[in-house]
C-alpha cells in the first residue's frame, strides 16, 4: 500500500471529537438512503448533490456516517490526486472570498476545467455550526454547474482547516475538479496547517494593514509561494504598489524554499480583475517547475505521511480520553493540580502510566 492510501484510513475505534453534525440522513429519510455505489458513482459522474451529501457524511461525527465515509473515501482514491490545490490565507478583511470568487469565474471561463472551493468559515462558540452561509458568499461562482463551493464550519480545527478537508479534496478531485481552492479561516491561529495539505500556498494582504510584518511574526510570509495585494484600484493603486515592493523585499531575505521555486508578491483587484490571471500564471507556472524537479510529487508524499500521524495520535487522544479508569483517575488529579499538591507533569505522567497498564495485553 501506498503513502497516499494508508493516510485515507482512520483507525478503527476512534471515537466522535465533537458533536454530531446536522448529517445527510436527517433529509436522506425523505429522499432516500444512498447505497455505497449510488455515492461513488455519483462523485465520479461529477454529481454535485451527491458529491455535497458525501462530504456531509465526511464531516458527520456519527460512527455509522464515518464508516461508510472511509469507504466512500477508500473507493474514490484511484480517481483523485489529478489536480492543482491551493491554500489560500490572510487576515480578515483582506478580500480572500472575493478573491476567490473572481479567480474561480476566470479558471471556468473557458468551460475546460471544473474549480471546487473549500472554504472554511469560523464556527460559531455556541451551536459549533458555520457563522457564514453559503447563500452569502460567492454566489455567481456557486451558480456555474462548473463550479462546486462547500463552506463547512472549521469547529476549533487546528489552523482553521476543517477536520475533514483532507478527504474532502480528495473526493472533490474523484469528482473532476482540477483546481482545488482552500480558504482559511484567516484568524491567525495556526493557518500554517493548511500549507500540509496543498501544493501552493497563496497569502492575501492588504495595503496599510500592517499583516505584512505580522504575517512574518506567524510564520506565514516564509511559507508564501505567492504574495497578492489586494484591493489594488483607484485611490489605493499606489500604497498598493508600495505594500508589494516592502512584501518583495520581505520575501528576498527569507531562507530559500525547498521546492526551489522563488517566492514573489504582486498586486490584485477582485474589484477590477486586474492581476487575476498573473496570480494563477505564477500557480502553473510553480506546478510546471516543481513536477519537473520532483518536489511537487515528494511534498504530496510527504503531506500524506504527516496525515497518517495525525490520525494516529487524534485516535490516540480519544481514546485516552474516553477510558472509563482515565476519566475517574482524571477529575482527582486535576483537583490536585489545582491545588497545587502536585505538578501537572506528575498528573500527566501518572495518567499515561495508568493508561499504559490498561493498554498492556491481558489488562481489562
Amino acid at each position: 500500500m501506498n503513502v497516499k492510501e494508508s493516510a485515507s484510513h482512520v483507525l478503527p475505534g476512534c471515537l466522535p471529537p465533537e458533536p454530531p453534525l446536522e448529517t445527510v440522513h436527517r433529509a436522506s429519510g425523505r429522499r432516500g438512503t444512498l447505497s455505497l455505489q449510488q455515492y461513488v458513482d455519483g462523485i465520479l459522474h461529477g454529481d454535485r448533490t451527491i458529491l455535497a451529501r458525501a462530504i456531509t457524511l465526511v464531516e458527520s461525527s456519527r460512527e455509522t456516517d464515518r464508516a461508510i465515509a472511509e469507504q466512500i473515501v477508500e473507493e474514490c482514491l484511484p480517481h483523485s490526486g489529478n489536480s492543482i490545490r491551493v491554500g489560500i490565507t490572510g487576515v480578515p478583511g483582506a478580500g480572500k472570498s472575493s478573491v476567490i470568487e473572481v479567480l474561480g469565474n476566470y479558471l471556468i471561463s473557458d468551460r475546460v476545467k471544473k474549480v471546487a472551493v473549500l472554504a472554511i468559515d469560523p464556527s460559531s462558540k455556541v451551536s459549533g455550526g458555520s457563522i457564514l452561509g453559503d447563500k452569502t458568499r460567492m454566489n455567481s461562482l456557486s451558480a456555474s454547474d462548473m463550479a462546486f463551493v462547500r463552506p463547512s464550519p472549521s469547529r476549533g480545527t487546528l489552523g482553521g482547516v476543517a477536520q475533514r478537508t483532507r478527504e474532502t479534496m480528495l473526493l472533490c478531485e474523484a469528482a473532476g475538479y482540477e483546481n482545488i481552492l482552500v480558504e482559511t479561516v484567516g484568524v491567525g491561529q495556526s493557518e500554517t496547517t493548511v500549507h500540509d495539505m496543498v501544493d501552493f500556498f497563496l497569502l492575501i494582504s492588504l495595503a496599510g494593514a500592517g499583516d505584512e510584518l505580522q504575517g512574518m511574526k506567524r510564520g506565514v510570509m516564509e511559507l508564501a509561494d505567492l504574495v497578492a495585494i489586494n484591493k489594488a484600484d483607484g485611490a489605493n493603486t499606489r500604497a498598493a504598489e508600495k505594500a508589494r515592493t516592502e512584501a518583495q523585499n520581505a520575501l528576498h531575505y527569507l531562507p530559500a524554499a525547498l521546492s526551489g521555486w522563488t517566492p514573489r508578491a504582486l498586486t490584485c483587484s477582485a474589484q477590477t480583475g486586474k492581476g487575476i490571471a498573473e496570480l494563477w500564471n505564477c500557480v502553473i507556472e510553480y506546478a510546471v517547475m516543481t513536477k519537473s524537479n520532483g518536489w511537487f510529487a515528494l511534498a504530496r508524499q510527504n503531506q500524506t505521511q504527516k496525515w497518517m500521524h495525525e490520525i494516529i495520535r487524534e485516535c490516540l487522544r480519544q481514546r485516552f480520553e474516553a477510558h472509563p479508569a482515565i476519566k475517574q483517575r482524571k477529575d482527582a488529579l486535576e483537583k490536585e493540580v489545582l491545588e497545587g499538591r502536585i505538578t501537572s507533569f506528575r498528573a500527566a505522567r501518572d495518567l499515561l502510566q495508568t493508561y499504559a497498564g490498561i493498554s498492556e495485553p491481558g489488562s481489562t
